[in-house]
């Protein structure tokens, strides 16, 4: 079983950074491939960005391609999700989520994510 917390939620200018962590405990982080999903008021969650179990194969959606980087630390049990050029439409709450697998087959099917974070907000502003 996996345990997630996210952090480092805020409220961003637009054009702004912010970087994401998520703290996982549990035996089999190192051995799970990793996604960031997020959800706005009003709107389905829908999936950012994954990474393999040895951060070697990364995936974006493509509102986020080239802003997002995501990556993983597995000696510290992170993840984490840097956001650059933030703009209005990247405000949601971001939720980090445990694949049911070590390599990633359908990034953006919440359905093969097996353990979920409880999510932070992220505000971006004009």
């Amino acid at each position: 079983q996996v345990q997630l917390v996210e952090s480092g939620g805020g409220l961003v200018q637009a054009g702004g950074s912010l970087r994401l962590s998520c703290a996982a405990s549990g035996r089999t982080f190192s051995s799970s491939a990793m996604g960031w999903f997020r959800q706005a008021p009003g709107k389905e969650r829908e999936f950012v960005a994954a990474i393999t179990w040895n951060g070697v194969t990364t995936y974006y959606s493509d509102p986020v391609k080239g802003r997002f980087t995501i990556s993983r630390d597995n000696a510290k049990d992170m993840v984490y999700l840097q956001m650059d050029s933030l703009q209005l439409e990247d405000t949601a709450a971001y939720y980090c989520a445990a694949y049911r697998l070590r390599i990633v087959l359908s990034p953006s099917r919440a359905d093969m994510y097996s353990y979920w974070g409880q999510g932070t907000q992220v505000t971006v502003s004009s």
